[in-house]
């Protein structure tokens, strides 16, 4: 018998007109209309009638003698319950498609079907190796077929397996290529959010946050032509509430995060990741109650919280859990995408808590994700956390350069925020220099973005920094070293208090004898209590 694969025809824009005029006359559909009608209710969000929509069409079209269209709905039916994580269902219709095929297509032009599904299945089970030579017959049975859909969907599988195996600039590539259907507008309505979402993921899972953006934008233009579409579900959703974070908008990176974590328990990991979200906004807004119940959901979903989390027991002056919680972290996720993003936070807290060795290996290890990731967030990341480290040396010249290229980093990727932060440490850095003009300035630009964003934490810390405004030059650090100098500690008494080494302890003792114009240990000891510092 032969296979006849005509297309159902092209398909509306306007989703939910359709679903209701199909819907309304449901014992009338002919199996195209009830394909249409599958299209039209995965679009917009009725997932629980998909599969009986799916599984009727099957049944008409075997009836009428085209099981070449049935096999497509069972494969349709396959992929929709397995991205649904309904695997005992979604076997059982695995088994039936290959039924289907053993029955009606003897030349196998067909089992480009199955192989695809066994190969996403091995892909999600991370044996890449197995799974791409599975993705690349199925490609090219599709190519053969004329089925844009699955070569679309194969190139997807085969581009993530290409990451598991490191050869990320290949995985890039491809799809980059398979995109280009994508964009043309060549493959079904349900096909097109998959690849985007599976590109965006990428995207940010290698902090490509520029690219994410946009191929977001894209996403959101291709969403907008189609009417009463409901787009972004699950993690595609929660990478654009973190795409809206970066870039200053946290009332719409709010109402992201938070459609998807009202969204059943079912999705579990997903909505885990949407509560993280919810918790940082909250962290970042000085909402720390709220935070902390986010943080806890996020755990209950099975959601690393780190290093939000520490962040947040800082924030409540717990730095001992902080560095806690990061370290048991950071020891159990050593391959986890938000690595870099953990160390990044154990040097700025370690630093808080003067662990100034901690705060070192931390950078060395962030460094290296830097170098094996090349893109401008984590370049930021790592200049920021290096000039904190420098200033912890006590070279506020070496800081400055380094804080001063994190600034235009964070510009250049649109992060308002980030860009904030690296302020008041470079305010830090000009006051150290005796540049007290910028030093005001930077600060007053830092306090400027913090209060259009609502980070209320930030200019909490900001204005108890200005309401100890000291009335001397030094440092915090400088004023710790000052202090048990005053106390009649040696260098290498100073050094072993503050976890620094001798070196460092000497050169911060000769920026505070030329900041304060003395030539002595005497005279600086003098300078300490006359300045309330001991």
């Amino acid at each position: 018998m032969g296979m006849n694969l005509t297309s159902v025809g092209p398909l509306p824009r306007q989703w939910a007109e359709e679903y209701a005029a199909l819907s309304a006359k449901d014992d009338e559909l002919s199996a195209e209309d009830l394909e249409r009608c599958a299209v039209a209710a995965h679009l917009l969000g009725e997932d629980e009638q998909v599969a009986s929509l799916l599984d009727r069409a099957h049944r008409g079209y075997l009836e009428r003698g085209l099981p070449g269209q049935a096999a497509r709905c069972v494969f349709w039916l396959v992929f929709h319950l397995g991205n649904a994580g309904q695997a005992a269902r979604a076997a059982g219709w695995l088994a039936r498609l290959q039924r289907i095929l053993d029955d009606h297509d003897p030349d196998g032009k067909l089992s480009y079907l199955v192989l695809l599904v066994e190969g996403v299945r091995l892909m999600q089970s991370r044996a890449a190796a197995d799974a791409t030579p599975l993705l690349e017959r199925a490609a090219t049975g599709a190519r053969v077929a004329g089925d844009d859909d699955v070569f679309v969907l194969a190139g997807l599988a085969r581009g993530r397996c290409l990451v598991f195996q490191g050869q990320t600039t290949e995985a890039l590539a491809a799809l980059d290529e398979i995109m280009v259907y994508v964009v043309a507008d060549q493959v079904a309505p349900q096909v097109v959010g998959i690849a985007y979402c599976s590109v965006i993921s990428l995207c940010m899972e290698r902090f490509d946050v520029q690219r994410a953006g946009e191929w977001t934008n894209a996403l959101t233009g291709w969403c907008d032509a189609q009417s009463g579409l409901v787009p972004y579900r699950g993690t595609c959703q929660v990478h654009r509430a973190e795409i809206f974070q970066l870039h200053g908008s946290w009332a719409e990176a709010t109402e992201e995060a938070a459609q998807v974590s009202q969204r059943p328990p079912a999705l579990g990991s997903v909505a885990g990741a949407a509560h993280y979200r919810l918790a940082e906004l909250h962290r970042l807004r000085g909402q720390l109650d709220l935070a902390e119940r986010s943080y806890a959901a996020a755990a209950s979903c099975g959601q690393e919280v780190q290093p939000g989390l520490a962040l947040l027991r800082v924030a409540q002056a717990n730095l001992a859990a902080g560095i806690a919680g990061l370290d048991r972290a950071l020891a159990e996720n050593r391959d986890t995408a938000a690595r870099p993003l953990m160390l990044a936070a154990k040097v700025e807290i370690a630093l808080a808590a003067g662990l100034i060795d901690a705060a070192r290996t931390a950078l060395a290890d962030l460094e290296q994700s830097a170098e094996a990731i090349q893109t401008p967030y984590l370049a930021g990341l790592r200049a920021h956390a290096a000039g904190q480290l420098r200033m912890a040396d006590g070279d506020a010249q070496a800081a400055l350069s380094l804080l001063r290229r994190a600034w235009t980093l964070w510009q250049q990727v649109d992060a308002p925020y980030e860009a904030a932060r690296t302020r008041i440490h470079v305010s830090a850095a000009c006051r150290a220099l005796g540049d007290d003009d910028a030093a005001r300035m930077e600060l007053d630009a830092a306090r400027t973005v913090f209060e259009q964003l609502g980070a209320r934490s930030d200019l909490a810390a900001l204005a108890q920094t200005n309401e100890a405004a000291p009335g001397h030059p030094l440092t915090a650090r400088e004023c710790e070293v000052l202090a048990l100098v005053a106390q009649g500690q040696t260098n290498r008494g100073i050094a072993t208090a503050l976890f620094l080494s001798e070196k460092t302890v000497a050169r911060h003792l000769s920026n505070i004898f030329t900041k304060i114009s003395v030539s002595s240990r005497t005279a600086a000891t003098a300078y300490a209590y006359e300045h309330g510092l001991v």
